[in-house]
């Protein structure tokens, strides 16, 4: 998951070294809270225009952990 956060993340941001991805351990209902860091600059880029290219990046990653089971959750630092 983390991979495939990076990667359309990238595909987005303008410093594509600034872009980490970092998880915490599941908490009591087992979701995975993964953190997207971006660069100052770009934040405006990943989050869009009323947040539409935020909420597609995390449909696409739940649709992806679903197919392996997981409960995830994305936050934009």
């Amino acid at each position: 998951m983390e991979e495939l956060l990076v990667i359309i993340a990238k595909g987005l941001v303008e410093d594509k070294d600034a872009v980490t991805v970092t998880a915490d351990e599941p908490d009591q209902e087992g979701v995975i809270v993964y953190h997207l860091h971006v660069a100052a600059d770009d934040m405006g880029r990943v989050i869009g225009k009323q947040g539409r290219i935020a909420k597609a990046l995390r449909t696409i990653a739940r649709a992806g952990a679903n197919r392996l089971g997981q409960k995830i959750s994305v936050e934009i630092d």
